[in-house]
C-alpha cells in the first residue's frame, strides 16, 4: 500500500506505544513490525539508516545496559554495527517510523505531524 505507514514498534517502550497511538489517532494504516519478534535484517536495517539519514552506529540505543557492558567506546565498521544490531535487536533505537522513502525515530512528542505531510 503506498500510503501505508510502518512503525517498528516495542510494545513495551512508553515512546513506542504513544507514537504507535498517536498513527492509529490520525487515521493512518500501519503496519506494525514489533521488530523483538520480527527482527529486521542486515538489508532491511541498512535500507532503514539510508531512509533515516543515519549512520548504523546511530541508530543504537546507547541507554541499553547491553551497549554499556559489550560495546561502549569500541569502534566498529557499519557493516558490523548492523550486524550486532540484527544480532541484538534490543539495541535498535526505536519508534521507527517509514512512510515511502523517508524514516523518522519518533521518540519525540509531535514530530509525527510534520513527517506525515
Amino acid at each position: 500500500m503506498a500510503n501505508e505507514v510502518v512503525i517498528y514498534h516495542n510494545p513495551r517502550c512508553q515512546k513506542s506505544r504513544t507514537a504507535l497511538q498517536e498513527l492509529e489517532e490520525r487515521g493512518e494504516e500501519v503496519l506494525v513490525i514489533e521488530y523483538l519478534k520480527e527482527i529486521p535484517s542486515v538489508k532491511e536495517l541498512n535500507a532503514l539508516c539510508v531512509k533515516l539519514q543515519l549512520k548504523p552506529v546511530d541508530l543504537v540505543r546507547k541507554s541499553e545496559a547491553l551497549y554499556k557492558e559489550e560495546y561502549k567506546g569500541k569502534k566498529f565498521t557499519d557493516a558490523q554495527w548492523l550486524k550486532i544490531m540484527v544480532e541484538h535487536p534490543v539495541l535498535i533505537e526505536r519508534p521507527i517510523v517509514v512512510k515511502g522513502s523517508k524514516a523518522l525515530i519518533a521518540r519525540e512528542p509531535g514530530v509525527l505531524t510534520k513527517f506525515l505531510k
